[in-house]
């Protein structure tokens, strides 16, 4: 029987990881892991409870404490689903400031260890083949320009608040992100050294997944 691979998808915001991911694991029938879900529903889940998302041992209690249900896209934390309330420029600086603690970061890694340790993944993130699974199979690092990005997130259904919003706001907050994303002391947003480079910009999403599946092909055959 063939090996079922864990493939890590890394990136910024709005460079494609979700909607390729996805593809990729429904081609596969693998499960698909967004670990940025999870950081935004413990940074809902701490709003919820009117706590500063910089408080790093309270938020960790969440973290540590929560379950999630990331399964067939949905999200979930402690039985609330969060999949479009997460989705909002709120929670996108909220969420930024939870992932730079390492108190969170330690609890959700091991929960996303746990999720992806059988193979049969595609988990994507921001540290996915740095932090998370630095032996995964395969490992991609999607990107594209900063105005493709900001266009991408502004049109993007599952950031709703961001539609019709100036591309100039979108792409300061995209800025905003990417620099506490890159800058954070632990696990920050970087290409892993053996990770393939795929530059996204003006591309077709379908061309990407089939750059990506090649990819993971090679790998396939190079297991048997």
């Amino acid at each position: 029987m063939m090996r079922r691979l864990i493939i890590a998808i890394d990136g910024p915001s709005g460079a494609g990881k979700g909607t390729v991911a996805r593809a990729v694991a429904a081609r596969l029938g693998y499960r698909h892991v967004d670990t940025g879900a999870m950081y935004r529903a413990v940074a809902w889940k701490a709003l919820q409870q009117g706590l500063d998302p910089r408080d790093e041992a309270n938020v960790a209690r969440i973290a540590d404490s929560a379950s999630f249900d990331l399964e067939q896209g949905r999200v979930r934390i402690d039985g609330h689903d969060v999949a479009r309330a997460i989705r909002t420029p709120e929670i996108d600086a909220a969420a930024a400031a939870v992932a730079r603690h390492p108190a969170v970061r330690r609890a959700l890694v091991a929960r996303q260890r746990l999720l992806g340790s059988g193979g049969g993944v595609v988990m994507e993130g921001r540290d996915i083949g740095t932090a998370v699974f630095p032996d995964a199979d395969v490992k991609i690092y999607l990107d594209a320009s900063p105005e493709e990005r900001a266009r991408r997130r502004a049109a993007d259904p599952a950031h709703a608040s961001s539609q019709g919003a100036q591309l100039t706001d979108v792409a300061t907050a995209l800025a905003a992100r990417d620099k506490s994303d890159s800058t954070r002391a632990v696990s920050p947003l970087a290409i892993a050294p053996d990770a393939v480079v795929i530059d996204t910009t003006g591309t077709d999403i379908d061309e990407t997944v089939q750059r990506v599946m090649e990819i993971v092909n090679w790998r396939l055959k190079t297991e048997g």
